[in-house]
């Protein structure tokens, strides 16, 4: 069984699964603007603390876009993603942030906790992904970054001391299956759906189950 993806007749799979074939980087790809309706990045890798961008003061080794390298967007074939990606071999996927999503990023342990309870509370939810460098990123709907303060003041958690942040626009994501900063791989909490994917939760039903976990975690 498959799907097409953008007329590419492509094996049916499971987000963040080793993918046989054409490299694991250009099948997400693929997936990610094909199936997901997201624009996809080409960005930097990390060895050793040294940057595959060449720059030897470079400030984020593996965890940027790479500039010379044009972005893929929406809708964006299998074959697309391949001619993409024998440009920039080894690349990482990177996601913008602020366009069809936000990210609240928070703890992994409490991202955990958070995540199961609000499975259990029947919220509606986008996907997650959880990072080497122990953070749990929470898509939701763009706009989210510059309503934070505001919801945090409403919420009565403005004043705590929370391990919680959200990325706008102008900031990316490494996503799932490569590595981010030579730390390892990125990988799903909750993978992506097609029936939360385009229209990811507003912040604001998410943001008091983290908010609380966050300073419990830090009690």
């Amino acid at each position: 069984m498959g799907f097409t993806i953008g007329g590419s007749r492509v094996r049916e799979i499971r987000p963040g699964s080793r993918r046989r074939g054409r490299t694991t980087e250009v099948t997400a790809v693929a997936e990610y603007t094909g199936l997901w309706g997201w624009d996809v990045v080409p960005g930097a890798r990390a060895s050793a603390g040294h940057c595959s961008c060449g720059d030897a003061g470079c400030e984020a080794p593996g965890a940027h876009p790479l500039d010379f390298a044009p972005e893929l967007p929406a809708g964006s074939t299998l074959d697309d993603a391949a001619k993409a990606w024998a440009q920039v071999p080894g690349a990482a996927v990177l996601l913008p942030v602020g366009r069809t999503f936000d990210v609240l990023d928070v703890a992994l342990a409490a991202g955990r906790r958070a995540l199961v309870r609000l499975e259990r509370m029947g919220l509606p939810l986008g996907p997650v992904c959880a990072t080497p460098a122990g953070r749990a990123q929470f898509f939701v709907a763009p706009g989210a970054a510059s309503e934070l303060p505001e919801l945090l003041y409403r919420m009565g958690w403005d004043d705590a001391d929370l391990d919680l942040h959200c990325l706008g626009p102008g900031a990316h994501i490494t996503a799932p299956p490569s590595d981010h900063a030579g730390l390892g791989p990125v990988h799903w909490l909750r993978p992506p759906s097609l029936d939360t994917t385009a229209t990811p939760p507003q912040a604001r039903l998410l943001l008091g189950t983290l908010a609380y976990i966050c300073h419990r975690s830090a009690v």
